[in-house]
């Protein structure tokens, strides 16, 4: 059964980026290196990833050439925009404007059996979860606080839709896994 998991880095008080949108200080914190190894293996059973403009945006920017085929393969991606952005060699790209719901059947077909990354931004996460459509979440909380930026899920979530399904670390990070309901 496919999974749809929203799987990110989070500062202390709750923000994946700061307020430049900038995800630069994730890379400063002692054992980011390690912690990618953890992103490797969810990648591995990731059939199909999406995530907002912004997330695409800043990636777009921080790109090496090869860069994307070598960490994503040729796993489908939907960027949720409503502008238009420029596509990147070597990454298979869907631009949609539409709800979370429409594409999300479009991404259980293309995940054949696998899982669904919702890499960011959390407003993106938070309307699959306003659509019933989030599984699980995923926070690696750094030792960084940040006071202000993107937060992690801009609405309410609530402890009847929100069970603690593991607690793990990874160097300076403490990993906490939600399971949606």
């Amino acid at each position: 059964m496919t999974t749809t998991r929203f799987y990110t880095a989070t500062s202390l008080d709750g923000y994946i980026a700061d307020p430049e949108n900038s995800l630069e200080w994730l890379f400063a914190v002692p054992g980011a290196s390690t912690a990618e190894a953890d992103t490797a293996e969810l990648i591995g059973k990731t059939g199909a990833m999406c995530m907002g403009a912004t997330t695409y945006e800043w990636m777009l920017a921080h790109d090496e050439p090869g860069q994307w085929e070598q960490v994503y393969g040729k796993r489908p991606c939907w960027i949720f925009t409503h502008r238009d952005l420029p596509g990147l060699p070597g990454a298979t790209l869907h631009f949609v404007a539409d709800d979370v719901r429409a594409v999300h059947a479009e991404m259980v077909a293309a995940a054949g059996g696998r899982d669904i990354w919702v890499i960011g931004g959390g407003d993106l996460a938070g309307q699959f979860a306003d659509a019933g459509l989030l599984d699980e979440v995923v926070a690696a909380v750094a030792p960084v606080t940040l006071g202000g930026g993107a937060p992690l899920l801009p609405r309410r979530l609530l402890s009847d839709r929100l069970t603690l399904t593991g607690v793990r670390q990874i160097e300076q990070f403490a990993v906490l896994t939600y399971r949606v309901g």
